[in-house]
């Protein structure tokens, strides 16, 4: 009854997509139910503030990059909704197909409609940001990012001898959170009503090479990567390369290119890598 917001930014949810597997029931009702709740504040109390809503990647889901990869996707599944109209669907803008493939994903993608709805039925001021991975201090444990750069100091500090992780081929579009706030300010100065803005760094770094990079920067010279079986070996993975790929011109290292370009993949019968 006090509160009269010029600008809400909605940040709140339910965000570990696992967690979301384990209890798709409480992540819909925190982020649909609770975006819902706001809109509804704001609407009967006839408040007319700027909503700037922080959806998500996830959004997207399974994006299609590659001829190879489309047709692993529908071995997998035998369907694929809606089907690409076009190979690769990269780089991802506002209008590439929503897969969600998560029930937190999915409750963004409703949270996402819910505003967008707000603003043609009822004429509020709502924005979506979707936003790619966000990284900085503070990050959750949960998270891959920390759970990296934990295991790294526990090897500067000879209390673990090797990094266990999960799939080190995917790729992500990481960007610090201070740079993702700024993002918002801009969005809701700039912003157009009922639509819809990505926020991104405009580059992509598999896992595998955010561990060779944070290995760098905790003071090891990467000179080679090669798996414990088989014959996999990149020398100098992680040299800089700077050249177009997906239509963007972006910095990364010289093994994310051979991940990139489906000249390497590594699987769980190669039993590791010695770095």
């Amino acid at each position: 009854d006090v509160s009269k917001p010029d600008i809400v930014f909605h940040l709140g949810a339910q965000s570990y997509v696992p967690r979301s597997f384990i209890n798709p029931v409480e992540t819909m009702e925190t982020n649909v139910s609770g975006t819902q709740n706001l809109l509804e504040a704001v609407r009967i109390k006839g408040l007319d503030p700027k909503i700037v809503y922080a959806g998500s990647s996830e959004e997207y889901g399974l994006v299609i990059w590659s001829k190879r990869q489309y047709q692993q996707v529908k071995d997998k599944y035998k369907v694929l909704f809606p089907e690409p109209e076009k190979i690769p669907e990269t780089p991802v803008n506002e209008t590439n197909p929503l897969r969600p493939m998560s029930p937190y994903a999915v409750s963004k993608v409703a949270c996402d409609y819910l505003m967008r709805n707000y603003y043609s039925s009822y004429g509020m001021k709502t924005i979506v940001s979707r936003g790619f991975n966000t990284e900085g201090a503070g990050r959750g444990s949960m998270f891959v990012t920390s759970e990296i750069i934990k295991q790294v100091m526990m090897l500067k500090l000879n209390e673990r001898n090797k990094i266990e992780i999960g799939n080190v081929n995917v790729f992500r579009d990481w960007s610090h959170v201070l740079d993702i706030v700024k993002g918002y300010c801009i969005i809701a100065e700039k912003g157009k009503y009922g639509e819809v803005y990505n926020q991104g760094s405009s580059r992509t770094n598999s896992v595998l090479g955010y561990i060779l990079l944070a290995l760098e920067n905790a003071g090891w010279r990467i000179e080679k990567i090669e798996s414990v079986k088989g014959d996999k070996v990149v020398n100098n993975p992680t040299e800089k390369i700077n050249s177009e790929i997906f239509g963007v011109e972006f910095e990364r290292t010289k093994l994310d290119q051979l991940l990139l370009e489906n000249e390497l993949e590594y699987f769980l019968e190669d039993k590791g890598l010695i770095v």
